[in-house]
C-alpha cells in the first residue's frame, strides 16, 4: 500500500514533496480485503531488473511504477513498459489516482529522443505512451506528444504506437497536433460513468471526453481508437451498458474494462470487488454491440497485454473489411 504523503526525492528526483497534498486531510476510507483473484506475484524476475535498469538510465517515469499497477511483474517480464511522459507530476486531482499531484517541472526538451531510444534498447514491438496532464502549457502538451511518436518512428520504424492521453480540454488545436502525428492507437479512458464524474474525475467532462475520441476519427479513420473504464466505485450495470452504447456511437474500437484498486485510505472508497463472472458477461456483451476488441478481467488495464490486443485488434479489422 503507498502512502499518500510519501515523498520521493530518489536519484536525480527533485527535493522531497508531499505525494498527494490535496487528499492528505481527508477521512480515511474503508480499505476492503482482496478476493484470490486479485492477488498477483510479486515482481522479481532478472528481465524484470533488466527492463527497471534500462529505464533508470534513461531518465524515464513509467505509470507502472507511479500508479501501482499490479501487473508490473509481468509486464516488465515481457520487456512491456509503459512510458508516463512530461514528468511525474498531475495538475489535476482525481481521486481515484494514485500519480503524484502538484505544480509539474518544465517539459524535457530530450524526452522524446530518451523515449525512443529506450524502445530501441528493450526493443518493442508495440509501445504505450502516456503523461500526467499537464493543464499549465497551452497545448496540454499535445507538440510533446507529437515529438515523441516522431522520434520512435525515426529509430524504430516498425514499432507500432500506442498513445494515452489526457483530454486537452480548453485546449484550442491540440488534437490535431497529436493526431497528425499519426499515432497506431489513440487511447483516452473515460474511466468511469457520468454520475460519478463529480467525485472520481472532476477535473474531467465526461461528453468532452467521449467527443475527443470520436474527432479523433473524422480527423483520420485509420487511426484505432481505445477507452477504459473502471468498476467497482458504485456504478450499476446499467450505467456501464450506457457508456458502452455512448463509446459505439463515438466510433471506439477497443473497449477496456477493469476492477478499481484503491491505492490508499485517502482516495475514493472501493465499494466492492467485481466477479470475474460478471467481467465475462461484459465482455459478451460488449462484444455484440460492436466493439473490435474488448479486454475485461479483474486485472485488465489500458494497456495490458497492448502489443498482443494491437495484433488482434488489426486482425479484427481487416476481418471486417473482408466481410464488406
Amino acid at each position: 500500500m503507498v502512502t499518500v504523503l510519501n515523498t520521493l526525492g530518489e536519484g536525480e528526483r527533485p527535493a522531497p514533496r508531499p505525494r498527494h497534498p490535496e487528499k492528505a486531510h481527508r477521512p480515511d476510507t474503508p480499505l476492503l480485503r482482496k478476493p484470490a483473484w486479485i492477488r498477483v506475484k510479486a515482481p522479481g524476475s532478472a528481465i524484470y531488473a533488466e527492463t527497471k535498469k534500462i529505464v533508470r538510465e534513461h531518465g524515464l517515469v513509467t505509470v507502472c511504477e507511479e500508479a501501482g499497477c499490479p501487473n508490473i511483474g509481468e509486464c516488465w517480464t515481457e520487456k512491456h513498459a509503459t512510458m508516463m511522459i512530461m514528468g511525474d507530476t498531475c495538475t489535476r486531482a482525481c481521486s481515484f489516482c494514485n500519480v503524484r499531484t502538484g505544480r509539474p517541472d518544465p517539459l524535457d526538451m530530450s524526452e522524446p529522443e530518451n523515449v525512443a531510444s529506450a524502445v530501441e534498447k528493450l526493443g518493442l514491438r508495440h509501445v504505450v505512451i502516456t503523461s500526467v496532464d499537464r493543464d499549465d502549457l497551452d497545448d496540454g502538451g499535445a507538440l510533446h506528444f507529437a515529438n515523441v511518436i516522431r522520434a520512435i518512428r525515426a529509430r524504430t520504424p516498425d514499432t507500432t504506437i500506442e498513445i494515452l492521453t489526457p483530454d486537452f480540454l480548453r485546449k484550442d488545436g491540440a488534437l490535431e497536433i497529436v493526431v497528425e502525428a499519426k499515432p497506431d492507437v489513440f487511447n483516452h479512458n473515460l474511466e468511469t460513468v457520468p454520475r460519478l464524474y463529480l467525485s472520481i474525475r472532476p477535473g474531467g467532462r465526461y461528453f468532452h471526453s467521449l467527443r475527443l475520441l470520436e474527432r479523433v476519427k473524422e480527423l483520420d479513420p485509420t487511426i484505432f481508437t481505445k477507452s477504459g473504464i473502471m468498476v467497482g466505485l458504485g456504478e450499476v450495470r446499467d450505467e456501464i451498458m450506457q457508456v458502452m452504447d455512448d463509446m459505439r456511437t463515438a466510433n471506439i474500437d477497443f473497449l477496456t474494462i477493469g476492477q478499481y484498486l484503491q491505492p490508499t485510505r485517502k482516495h475514493a472508497a472501493l465499494e466492492r470487488y467485481v466477479t470475474p463472472d460478471e467481467f465475462k458477461g461484459f465482455e459478451t456483451t460488449a462484444r455484440s454491440k460492436g466493439f473490435l476488441m474488448v479486454s475485461a478481467t479483474p486485472l485488465t488495464r489500458s494497456s495490458y497485454h497492448a502489443d498482443a490486443d494491437f495484433a488482434a485488434l488489426r486482425a479484427a479489422r481487416e476481418s471486417q473489411l473482408a466481410q464488406g
